[in-house]
């Protein structure tokens, strides 16, 4: 479903163009306005996917209306002066609807729109970071997609996590390694936060297999450590002087 706005100064376009856009199922009209000034405020408060505006207004033309949008919707302009349309597609608009034009011409442009944002979201989902398979906090598992497979893991065996670019270093307590595609964040996101505490922007450790600390490292064994982070330094003190008593 498209998110519509209307805007004309005409009262019987604008009207003409909320009947057109009631007979499309995929859009959905949240406001007609007869200027821009009022939809600029309109859509501070509420983003809209798709804008039919006319370019001749008083106060505020469409295109210097467009171009004012630092968060701009799709647009198709609408208006009864051809001499715009240049302007208009250098301002990427889906569509340009010379008056007076019928509901045909009207529906045409208004499928370009909704093929285009069927296209974006598409596009989105493909580049879309994966994340862990989401596992309830009581689940001693998580599953992570390593070496072209779904490796389950006992998150329990997980000592540390080390972040490599786009890619997740896990270090398992048995001395391996499961290098998977994903960011430190999304498995921060997916591991249980009382046990395991991002304590540098490059690292991940599991509370429970701590040995050591001193300052600016843990110890996960006694050779291996991780840096301790100066913006994480605090939230790590206060879980050693919450959980530990000093002898």
């Amino acid at each position: 479903m498209l998110r519509c706005i209307a805007i004309d100064d005409e009262p019987l376009a604008l009207r003409q163009i909320t009947s057109y856009i009631a007979k499309i199922p995929y859009l959905q009209l949240t406001a007609a306005c007869s200027n821009a000034l009022e939809a600029q405020q309109l859509l501070a408060a509420q983003p809209a996917d798709l804008i039919f505006v006319d370019i001749n207004m008083p106060d505020l033309n469409g295109v210097d209306f467009v171009r004012s949008l630092t968060e701009r919707p799709m647009v198709i302009f609408t208006t009864a002066y051809s001499e715009y349309a240049v302007e208009g597609f250098r301002l990427d608009a889906v569509d340009y609807l010379l008056k007076p034009f019928g509901f045909s011409d009207f529906s045409r442009a208004a499928a370009k729109a909704n093929s285009l944002h069927e296209l974006r979201n598409n596009q989105r989902a493909a580049t879309a970071e994966p994340t862990p398979e989401a596992e309830p906090k009581d689940k001693e598992y998580i599953s992570v997609k390593a070496d072209y497979k779904v490796s389950l893991v006992k998150i329990a065996d997980i000592v540390y996590l080390e972040s490599e670019g786009e890619y997740v270093r896990m270090h398992l307590a048995d001395g391996t390694a499961i290098m998977t595609l994903f960011r430190l964040k999304n498995m921060e996101t997916a591991l249980p936060s009382e046990q395991f505490m991002r304590v540098h922007r490059s690292y991940i450790v599991n509370l429970r297999c701590i040995k050591a600390y001193v300052k600016g490292r843990i110890f996960l064994s006694d050779t291996e450590y991780v840096p301790i982070g100066e913006n994480y330094k605090e939230a790590f003190q206060n879980y050693v002087d919450t959980n530990f008593k000093n002898l």
